[in-house]
């Protein structure tokens, strides 16, 4: 398993609509892997592969805080929101692409999602509290879409320019 490079925003890559998964390749199932091993020493609850470059429509995610349970990875190909309530839960978001970054986001409170496993199978599972708001955040990424584009263009581009900031400073480093 290899670490993956996080893109940070602005990066143009992060704004494009990926690709659906049409052929499960070992390629991909490795990349899967890398994903998660890279989210969760980011540490992170859920990364795109966007955010690593790769425009396909793959995620992984784990929103197991407790250290005491076992963690509940999931690598998702081509998920799609089936289902969601009209109720609504608001989070406060970050993103591993828009490191120390933090906002409030208004989103479904539970989403049902349909996606392809590892495996190849397709699955179907309800979401809620902050695996909802993570799965659909995800998801976003594979839109072209980020947390900040829900917020007003003025905090967007305040935290963009903090972000051309660190990725100045990051290549001088």
């Amino acid at each position: 398993m290899a670490l993956k490079n996080i893109l940070i925003h602005p990066d143009p890559r992060l704004k494009k609509v990926c690709e659906p998964v049409a052929d499960l390749t070992d390629e991909l199932r490795m990349l899967a892997d890398d994903m998660l091993q890279t989210m969760y020493d980011a540490p992170g609850v859920g990364l795109a592969a966007p955010q690593v470059g790769v425009i396909s429509r793959l995620i992984v995610l784990d929103c197991v805080k407790d250290p005491d349970s076992a963690p509940r990875p999931l690598i998702m190909f081509n998920p799609e929101v089936i289902a969601a309530s009209e109720e609504k839960n608001t989070y406060e978001e970050g993103c591993l692409s828009i490191p120390e970054q933090y906002a409030d986001v208004t989103r479904p409170a539970e989403v049902t999602v349909r996606w392809i496993d590892r495996d190849g199978t397709e699955r179907q599972e309800d979401f809620d509290r902050l695996w909802a708001t993570c799965v659909q955040h995800e998801i976003d990424h594979l839109n072209g879409v980020l947390f900040i584009d829900y917020l007003t263009p003025l905090k967007r581009q305040l935290i963009t320019r903090k972000m051309q900031k660190l990725k100045r400073e990051r290549a001088r480093d």
